[in-house]
């Protein structure tokens, strides 16, 4: 039978629980028990939602109390020096967040290690450092204590999680010159056969090697490392069944390496579906094959009716869907939590979502159909398809008026009335602006007292008209500030902006917002994106009253804030 399968839940909880506890945590208002209590509840939470979904292969160690990269950091022993010497024992997780975050104190001022994006998404993860003498070690027990929490809260065959090696060490940066990475192969391969023989021996059936970075273009040294490492693990006889996860784009130009590494593989169905008939090809006759057929990374639901025979067509070629999973296209970390908590949301709107727990369901949902039991699940098909034509004839989605507007757009409207040269001197002559004049980029602090306003205007206990007052005192004080410190253009500080693509979301049609729709960015910091479910339009004016205020308090010139269109797209 074809198994429902998850590659990775999102760790923040739904009202945040973990950004609060661990910021608590760092200000010294709770202790590490009290941390550990939150990671243990949100993770039992977040296993049971999985099991009640359907799921029958649950993910185990994707819960990070940073980043899984800082997690790999730390699981190897791969410390920095200037953090201290970790040679031996488990490093503590005070020095765990001190390379996500620095840290200064009395005896000790080191700043965090480097940050950067994973893959294309939005989320950040902290970089490995390599030197030449760069050692590894089994340095944490995080991901066997995993296991067993996994199983004490009843998940009868959890699969962990790990950053496979290859990607380990193509993500992370040399810090010194005449060495490398290939020569870091046969120490971190060690470390990883240590990990591998230990959940062999708890009864572990499988793990799952993250390995995104098939989907890059590798050159022969790269390609080579891939090779290397895993000559070292596949021939493994006292190890788990490894599951190579690749997501976020097309594994053919790696697809010999990809189909060598171990005995299971996952493919990202939603950004590369045309690799499938290669993989087909390629695959060993014995391999489980992992389709990642729901999207992991946006809000919408799944179009079941097309999804479904796409897994019927794998099924055939592969003799059968015993040798198929079905996945979300990656780990759910991209994707907020639970659409149920989102009840304020318009209910036309809500109809076509699926966040996390959702998402989950879709995927238990085609597992259903594909085993033959599609009676069983009929009624979840049917409420889909009925959702998705919904969206598909919505005059909300397909605004009349814009596309009307659209239509008579003219080239001349796209050209500017004058050139740069005009425009430039019109603009020296008005404003007097000295050849390299000072201004600011934007905002200023959104400080503690700005948040409770807003919080205080949303409860109720002050007035649409207090509220205005208090801004409009914090925008003239800003004004006086800038007047003082010399500074040629000014702005108006933005004290009325919750954020700056939010704010302006909320004044424009084709947007919707959640209360509870969260996606981790890096850490504590979580993003709550606005949905564009349709055609975009301004209703009414979005900056002029601030703006004109800040203009009658000042004689200096004023620069008008928006946040740009590619930003608000994106």
């Amino acid at each position: 039978m074809a198994q429902a399968t998850n590659l990775g839940f999102p760790r923040f909880g739904i009202k945040r629980e973990w950004k609060k506890a661990s910021e608590q945590y760092w200000r010294g208002k709770i202790g590490l028990d009290e941390l550990l209590e939150t990671a243990d509840m949100l993770t039992r939470r977040h296993w049971k939602l999985q099991q009640a979904a359907g799921v029958d292969v649950i993910p185990c160690n994707d819960f990070a109390f940073y980043d899984l990269m800082l997690d790999t950091i730390v699981l190897l022993g791969a410390v920095p020096p200037r953090y201290g010497d970790y040679t031996t024992g488990e490093i503590d997780i005070d020095t765990y967040f001190a390379m996500a975050r620095g840290r200064q104190d009395e005896t000790t001022d080191v700043t965090a290690m480097e940050m950067t994006k994973w893959f294309d998404t939005n989320y950040h993860y902290i970089v490995p450092e390599f030197d030449r003498s760069t050692e590894f070690r089994l340095a944490s027990r995080h991901p066997f204590r995993a296991v067993e929490r996994a199983r004490a809260a009843g998940v009868k065959n959890p699969r962990p999680v790990l950053i496979g090696p290859a990607t380990f060490l193509l993500l992370g940066k040399l810090v010194e010159d005449g060495i490398s990475k290939l020569d870091l192969v046969e120490r971190l391969a060690t470390v990883y056969t240590d990990i591998l023989h230990e959940f062999h021996e708890m009864g572990i059936e499988w793990v799952q090697m993250d390995e995104p970075a098939l989907v890059l273009d590798l050159d022969n040294d790269e390609q080579d490392l891939f090779r290397r490492v895993y000559a070292s693990l596949t021939p493994l006889a006292d190890r788990p069944k490894m599951m190579i996860a690749t997501y976020f784009g097309t594994i053919e130009h790696n697809l010999d390496i990809a189909v060598s590494l171990g005995e299971g593989l996952h493919i990202d169905m939603v950004r590369a579906p045309q690799q499938l008939e290669a993989v087909l090809r390629e695959i060993d006759d014995s391999s489980v094959l992992s389709m990642g057929i729901v999207n992991g990374r946006n809000v919408w639901r799944t179009d079941l009716d097309k999804a479904l025979p796409v897994l019927e067509s794998t099924a055939r070629g592969l003799g059968g869907a015993t040798r198929i999973q079905v996945a979300p296209s990656c780990s759910l970390l991209h994707s907020p939590i639970d659409l149920d908590y989102e009840e304020q949301l318009d209910p036309e709107i809500r109809e076509w979502l699926a966040f996390g727990k959702q998402k989950l369901e879709e995927v238990h949902a085609l597992a259903m159909a594909l085993n033959g039991r599609r009676d069983e699940v009929e009624e979840r098909f049917e409420s889909n398809r009925e959702a998705l034509a919904k969206r598909d004839h919505s005059e909300r989605v397909h605004n009349p008026t814009v596309r009307e507007r659209l239509a008579n757009v003219t080239e001349e409207m796209t050209r500017r009335a004058s050139p740069f040269p005009a425009r430039i001197k019109k603009q020296q002559a008005k404003l007097h602006l000295p050849a390299f004049p000072t201004t600011t980029i934007g905002s200023f602090p959104q400080t503690r007292e700005v948040r409770r306003l807003r919080a205080d205007l949303r409860k109720g206990t002050i007035t649409q008209e207090q509220y205005d007052k208090a801004i409009a005192d914090e925008i003239t004080k800003t004004l006086r500030f800038q007047e003082e410190a010399g500074l040629d253009v000014l702005v108006h500080g933005e004290f009325e902006r919750n954020d700056m693509v939010e704010y302006f979301g909320e004044q424009l049609e084709g947007y919707v917002f959640t209360k509870h729709g969260w996606v981790q960015s890096y850490g504590s910091r979580g993003v709550k994106p606005p949905i564009i479910f349709g055609d975009v339009f301004r209703p009414g004016p979005m900056t002029v009253q601030w703006s004109k205020f800040a203009r009658d308090h000042t004689d200096r010139p004023l620069k008008g804030m928006l946040t740009g269109p590619v930003t608000m797209l994106q």
